[in-house]
């Protein structure tokens, strides 16, 4: 029996059983003999109707129909000695919307008044006007419960639609653009985190201030204000962390933290370093604090409502980008890799050295445009949100580039376990990447060089080559605008020169504060050769 019709089974018996028990109470209650041995009648009726319908063995409209007409019968033939038992009547109409829609209910309600009637007038010569009302309400009871049945079978025999699903997002989809039009502050995280330090220190007399978001099990610096080149912003990373493991804010002499939470929980989390000048105690850092907390609880909101904007635009640009690998992968791949098959085929019939030469030059381009896709497919599939880190996606890219294209690549990293925020990472990503791919398909480079330095929130990522250096830009190439464009997007610079060796050098360099000095540090901690 399929799925859908046993739901049917189900819900059927279990309306019989509730009403069977409902009924049987007040007779028990009142010790109505004869209710009692009708309500006996019916319930055998019911469960030799259930099994009947489990097992399948009589046509449904026969079934309605039986059922009905036994149910009528019994009441009509108890009405004058009790009406106890007329609220059998609602349950046959209920049914046979379950199975029939509303051609069954219309013929459960037509055998069960029928049989009402005919027992009626055959044992009593007729109905009262009190009898008559009570079988007319409750089979009107029975017409609004078979009309429920109707409804739920539709649900139940509905068949699924594969473009719900689209359906429902592209209204979620709408509702969020007409919404985000009528946002005050926007949807940048950026804005709104700066606005948020912007709010405490009007408050606090600090001399730096970090806002954090949670980013799996770490801290992602979002924006950080320091107000000296002295100050060392790492001083707030352990408090944030211990306040976001306690939910509460925290104050070490004069450095502090705070969560900002909505109700999904904590949103961001505000540290800072006091002044030196100030004492925490005369000024009642904690009680400012508190207050801080309330007031930028509307703030909290906001930055959330950003931030989940961004995961999902985030989430859907990775799964474009998948869905344009693998049409890439299985469709033209595979057929200019199919090419190639034919082109051997035809060099077996060559009449001439010249036929030959030209052949193979033409199996040579196939091969690299395959080589070339094979790239476009790598560089489509990588993103930072599947790696461990900034660098290990950059690793992970120039060993899949070196392995394509057979060009040495080699990546020197420098990282810090605190990571940049999600959107930054993204974007500095595809700019080592593009740089790399650059490097790879027009430099003619024999050897690539990638020094990644990642200390949140500063970063300096440098791509060099020793190719042919900085070439006219063709009119069809777009790779170097839309790198400035990614570096524009996180507040970052792009610098774009020639080595002491004549190759090509990209840098794009990440500063923690637009208002500190601090220079990224130069160490470099791992090296690894793609």
């Amino acid at each position: 029996m399929r799925v859908r019709e046993r739901q049917h089974v189900r819900l059927a018996a279990a309306a019989r059983a509730f009403v069977l028990i409902a009924l049987l109470g007040p007779v028990l209650w009142a010790q109505d003999a004869a209710a009692l041995v009708a309500l006996i009648v019916i319930g055998v009726v019911w469960t030799l109707t259930t099994l009947a319908d489990w097992r399948q063995r009589l046509p449904v409209m026969v079934l309605i129909t039986v059922e009905a007409a036994m149910v009528g019968a019994v009441c009509g033939f108890t009405l004058h000695s009790s009406l106890a038992v007329l609220g059998a009547l609602a349950v046959p109409p209920f049914t046979a919307g379950l199975y029939r829609s509303l051609q069954g209910v219309a013929l459960g309600l037509s055998a069960e008044l029928t049989a009402v009637v005919v027992l009626s007038f055959v044992s009593y010569d007729g109905l009262s006007t009190q009898q008559g009302f009570g079988a007319f309400s409750w089979s009107m009871t029975g017409l609004g419960l078979g009309l429920v049945g109707t409804f739920l079978h539709s649900a139940l025999n509905e068949k699924p639609d594969p473009l719900a699903p689209y359906h429902y997002a592209q209204g979620l989809i709408r509702q969020l653009i007409d919404i985000s039009g009528g946002l005050d502050n926007g949807l940048d995280p950026v804005a709104l985190g700066g606005a948020i330090l912007s709010a405490v220190r009007d408050d606090l007399p600090t001399s730096a201030l970090v806002i954090s978001v949670p980013r799996g099990d770490t801290l992602t610096p979002l924006v950080t204000k320091a107000m000296g080149a002295q100050v060392n912003i790492n001083e707030c990373e352990d408090i944030a962390v211990e306040a976001w493991a306690v939910g509460l804010p925290v104050l070490h002499d004069h450095v502090f933290a705070f969560p900002l939470n909505t109700e999904a929980g904590t949103t961001a989390i505000v540290a800072g370093v006091l002044s030196s000048r100030v004492d925490p105690a005369r000024i009642g850092v904690e009680d400012r604090i508190r207050k801080l907390m309330r007031r930028l609880g509307p703030s909290a909101v906001h930055l959330d409502t950003a931030l989940l904007f961004a995961a999902f635009r985030d989430a859907a640009t990775a799964e474009e980008r998948r869905r344009l690998s693998r049409e890439m992968h299985d469709g033209v791949a595979q057929d200019i890799a199919s090419l190639g098959y034919l082109v051997d085929t035809l060099r077996v019939g060559i009449t001439s050295p010249e036929q030959a030469e030209r052949i193979d030059m033409l199996r040579d381009r196939i091969s690299a445009v395959v080589a070339e896709i094979r790239r476009s497919v790598v560089t489509l599939r990588t993103s930072v949100g599947q790696s461990e880190s900034l660098g290990t996606a950059i690793g992970s890219i120039a060993r899949n580039l070196s392995e394509v294209s057979g060009v040495p690549i080699h990546v020197t990293l420098d990282e810090h376990t605190q990571r940049l925020r999600g959107e930054v990472e993204a974007e500095l990503f595809r700019i080592a990447q593009e740089a790399m791919n650059n490097a790879v398909r027009h430099a003619q480079a024999s050897a690539i060089n990638v020094h990644c330095v990642v200390h949140a929130p500063e970063a300096l990522i440098t791509v060099s080559d020793n190719g042919r250096g900085l070439q006219t830009a063709r009119s069809t190439s777009h790779g170097l605008h839309i790198m400035k464009e990614r570096a524009l997007l996180i507040g970052a610079s792009l610098e774009i020169g020639e080595t002491p060796s004549g190759g090509l050098s990209v840098t794009v360099r990440l500063a923690g504060d637009a208002s500190s000095d601090s220079p990224v540090p130069d160490t470099l901690q791992e090296k690894v050769t793609a």
